[in-house]
């Protein structure tokens, strides 16, 4: 869950105090004064301090903007920690790669593995790591054509005659 939904359920399912949890999560989770929080929302700094020390409660509009902007900040922390490239492809194909981290340009992608056996996994696994923040994704012939049709994200496909590191070298540079 994220931090933003964290805060709809302790709110309305628990019960719990708007300020106290809110405090925390820009504080503390997102690591952001009120002041850069106020810049980023559009909310008055004003009125974040009357919410968050309990003189006011937020209208359904402000709440809103309070959500959705911990939703960027914490899409944008995401991104930032989590750039890799995704491999799908059979334990086998996995084992013989020889690098974690790969450079391209001046950025840095992490390569995180995706072990499948059926062409539906793979599928299934290139979505996941869609979902899961991957910059770009390597994959199998048999279902590349097939993957690049339901990801947003560029695909590279592994050619037999080239090894899986220059596929994500390939990947790297399209996303660069």
């Amino acid at each position: 869950m994220t931090i933003a939904d964290d805060i709809v359920t302790e709110i309305f399912r628990y019960n719990k105090a708007l300020p106290e949890i809110l405090s925390k999560a820009i504080k503390q989770k997102l690591g952001v004064s009120i002041g850069e929080f106020s810049e980023k929302s559009g909310i008055p700094a004003s009125t974040l301090y009357k919410i968050l020390s309990g003189e006011r409660d937020p209208n359904l509009r402000t709440f809103r903007r309070i959500i959705n902007t911990i939703r960027e900040i914490e899409c944008a922390e995401t991104n930032k920690k989590r750039k890799f490239i995704a491999i799908v492809c059979s334990r086998g194909c996995l084992d013989v790669l020889e690098k974690a981290t790969i450079k391209s340009g001046k950025d840095t992608f992490d390569i995180k593995e995706y072990a499948v056996t059926s062409m539906e996994e793979a599928i299934i696994a290139a979505i996941k790591a869609e979902q899961d923040g991957a910059s770009a994704l390597v994959c199998a012939p048999i279902v590349s054509s097939t993957v690049e049709k339901v990801v947003n994200i560029p695909v590279a496909t592994i050619r037999p005659i080239s090894s899986v590191a220059r596929a994500v070298e390939l990947v790297a540079k399209k996303v660069s």
